[in-house]
């Protein structure tokens, strides 16, 4: 196992599990709205969560079997119980693991943050989380699931980042959270988070790939002593589109040179970086691939290559949250 060292001297696994689980979710907020609709909805969502979470415990565990410390989570994916179940069954002593976990939109008032906290750790079944994260830069009303419109969204005006940061830092200073991030913050965004803190936040989790590499970002975080992990490291499978990594002829190239598979060239090239990566997969074959990709060296004509395919391609491109004062590009400022 590699690890990339923190700026607070923390050490996080340069491979992790993702298990984001709400895209379904969030398609099922359209369309019809009529009560049949909605009752059919809910439990259909129930239902489909829990298998999900079922399926997800069982991959963690398989996941810790074959050596994976670092599980990525949100208080937004409704799992953290699903994944404390695994940890305990496990059997993996806790100080081997980088649990990881973020605050929702909704959560973001000053005076519930605490509250949101300790609520993940209650569903985790932990003492402590190994980072604790700003989920988005963005702010929604309490009680909106997913936003629809402007009056779903709260302005930073109203509700400055720094508040919500100031309540992460209290709870590192008090020994329940051992790193502080965040998500989805662009330089702008960052650079005034960190005028106002007293601790720099230790990561800065972003999407990135070989369409959207991110490079100023990086070099931006690496200027103030910020790790960056990439979330989507292996873009978006589009059934052979031009946006299919595993089918781009660069990546496949490298691939059967190499004699692995193209996610594995895919996670080697960010690591390569310097930028851990938290794929998201329940299989178990992919689990293994993946896992195996800190053993593949690509060359300096492999980088150079892949570095050729950089587009600025957003696969999650925050119009989400894009009501309001939000626009999809500000959200990454």
């Amino acid at each position: 196992m590699e690890f990339i060292e923190l700026s607070n001297g923390n050490k996080i696994p340069s491979i992790g599990l993702g298990t984001d689980s709400v895209l379904f979710v969030r398609k099922l907020h359209t369309g019809n709205n009529n009560f049949s609709t909605r009752a059919w909805s809910f439990y259909y969502r129930r239902i489909m969560r829990n298998i999900w979470n079922w399926e997800l415990s069982n991959s963690i565990c398989n996941a810790f079997r074959m050596g994976y410390r670092m599980i990525d989570t949100s208080a937004a994916y409704n799992n953290e119980e699903a994944i404390g179940r695994a940890i305990r069954k496990s059997g993996v002593r806790r100080e081997e693991l980088f649990i990881q976990t973020r605050i929702t939109n909704k959560q973001q008032y000053n005076h519930e943050v605490r509250e949101s906290f300790f609520a993940s750790l209650k569903k985790l079944g932990l003492e402590y989380v190994d980072m604790y994260m700003i989920h988005w830069p963005v702010a929604q009303k309490k009680g909106v699931p997913m936003p629809h419109r402007a009056e779903d969204m709260v302005s930073l005006k109203d509700m400055p980042l720094d508040l919500t940061w100031a309540e992460i830092e209290k709870a590192q200073q008090q020994g329940l959270i051992r790193t502080a991030g965040v998500s989805n913050f662009g330089a702008k965004r960052l650079g005034e988070l960190i005028e106002k803190a007293e601790i720099t936040p230790a990561v800065n989790q972003v999407e990135s790939h070989p369409l959207l590499q991110q490079n100023d970002l990086i070099e931006f975080c690496r200027k103030n002593m910020i790790a960056v992990t990439a979330y989507s490291p292996l873009g978006s499978q589009h059934d052979g589109d031009e946006t299919d990594l595993f089918r781009n002829e660069i990546i496949m190239e490298i691939a059967g040179r190499l004699n692995c598979t193209s996610a594995q060239v895919l996670l080697a090239w960010q690591l390569a970086r310097g930028v851990s990566v938290i794929p998201k997969t329940v299989h178990e074959m992919r689990l293994k691939e993946n896992f195996a990709a800190s053993a593949v060296e690509l060359d300096d004509e492999d980088m150079k290559k892949i570095a050729s395919l950089d587009r600025g391609q957003r696969f999650i491109d925050g119009s989400s949250f894009a009501f309001g004062d939000y626009t999809a590009d500000s959200i990454f400022a």
